[in-house]
């Protein structure tokens, strides 16, 4: 072999080196950025502002607090409306396997728009009124909440099994979709369950 030879050889072995050295730092700039999934978070709190001791046992009259949460993190800005609902039993909850949301109509709304990776809570105080149980039967005549009073009239009959007059508050994540320019039911919702124990 020629000198000429040997220093292609040394040449080739030192970029072949260079190359293995540096390819990590290369797969850094060269690959395509990780699949990130893309949502957004709701979340309901309890008057502790912790998960646990919801309000569970109502009183006609008693005024009841919990906290409601949404995080943004869809790598965009984006705008959302909550809607909060009143249920009995007997209501549809939303499907969560069709992605369609329950047919209740809203009582109370929060909108407000989030940046990425921003977000946005709110204090959400409610009580129950005009409440009345007889024998098996029980009936919500008006709900409050944050102070807007709503003529509901939901009865509920006994459950056995769980011990209670069922109801609960549906509250219902909704996306702003620019292409259709409306909201849109996300998927997303909380339940709170709740059980009519006294009516004053």
């Amino acid at each position: 072999m020629k000198l000429h030879d040997y220093k292609l050889i040394f040449v080739v072995v030192g970029l072949v080196g260079v190359l293995l050295i540096a390819a990590p730092a290369f797969a850094d700039i060269v690959s395509p950025p990780p699949n990130e999934e893309k949502f957004s978070e709701l979340y309901l709190l309890g008057p502790a502002h912790i998960a646990a001791n919801y309000p569970y046992n109502l009183a006609g009259g008693q005024n009841y607090l919990v906290y409601v949460g949404v995080g943004d993190q869809l790598r965009s800005s984006a705008y959302y409306t909550l809607y909060v609902k009143f249920r009995n039993q007997t209501d549809a909850l939303p499907n969560a396997t069709q992605g369609t949301p329950s047919p209740l109509v809203p009582l109370y709304e929060y909108r407000f728009a989030l940046q990425d990776g921003a977000y946005w809570e709110s204090l959400v105080s409610f009580s129950v009124a005009n409440a009345s149980v007889s024998g098996n039967q029980s009936i919500v005549n008006q709900l409050t909440i944050n102070g807007l009073q709503f003529d509901v009239n939901k009865p509920s009959a006994w459950d056995s099994n769980s011990t209670s007059f069922s109801y609960s508050l549906v509250i219902e994540l909704w996306l702003y979709n620019a292409t259709s320019n409306a909201f849109q039911y996300n998927n997303r919702f909380v339940n709170l369950l709740l059980n009519l124990t006294s009516t004053a």
